[in-house]
């Protein structure tokens, strides 16, 4: 009841920003972007609480505080162009974290490693970066490790559609590529051409990302406590 109720106050406070990115009202953006991360921190330990607490655990906490430093760093990037490098960063910190988090999950499900999937997630990095290159100036390098990573961590989130917890196999994977849709229209909205709606398509998919990442790791984590896998 308490994880429902958590949820849908997310949920609610991620329309509340969207409207105000939508309707240019910094105050509602300022007010309400810092809470989501701390909201699905407060979901994930409140549903920790009673379940199986591992290095899991602290991998995806840590994973929420850095994408907390992202939103409130990239929030005054229209003022000092410093500020979306730093928040840039502080996601590039984030994924590197999830990545942890889905190999752990890997080595102790013993998947092997599937060249499909890592053809498939290099094609579309290599596609996207040779043709968003040309527009990127001095974000050029940044840009280039910041997609590396990420697609690393699509990759690794891509290998839980094989562990036994299938429920939570498919919110690892839905979030993971909900996280790299987010990104890529955010890259090519501020590099490319200004695309309608991009705000909102990009706090949607972002917002729904990380609330289904969360889920996956809840519902694992009890199976693995259920299942006494340590």
């Amino acid at each position: 009841m308490k994880s429902k109720i958590l949820i849908s106050v997310y949920l609610a406070v991620l329309a509340t920003n969207i409207f105000g990115a939508e309707t240019g009202n910094e105050y509602i953006q300022y007010a309400t972007k810092p809470l989501l991360m701390l909201l699905l921190a407060l979901l994930f330990i409140s549903e920790m609480m009673n379940g199986y607490k591992s290095r899991f655990t602290f991998l995806v906490l840590l994973a929420l505080f850095f994408s907390w430093m992202g939103d409130v760093l990239l929030m005054f990037q229209e003022r000092q162009s410093v500020f979306f490098l730093l928040g840039l960063t502080s996601f590039l910190i984030a994924h590197i974290v999830y990545v942890l988090f889905f190999h752990k999950i890997r080595i102790a499900e013993t998947i092997m490693s599937r060249w499909w999937i890592l053809l498939t997630v290099a094609a579309y990095y290599a596609g996207f970066i040779i043709w968003l290159s040309p527009y990127l100036g001095d974000m050029k390098l940044p840009v280039r490790i910041y997609g590396l990573v990420i697609s690393f961590m699509l990759m690794m989130a891509l290998h839980m559609f094989y562990i036994a917890n299938n429920k939570a196999g498919r919110l690892f994977v839905a979030g993971a590529i909900l996280f790299v849709v987010s990104d890529s229209i955010l890259a090519v909205n501020k590099f490319y051409t200004p695309l309608w709606g991009a705000s909102a398509w990009i706090m949607i998919s972002y917002g729904v990302a990380q609330l289904l990442i969360v889920m996956g790791a809840v519902k694992y984590l009890y199976r693995i406590k259920n299942n006494s896998i340590k």
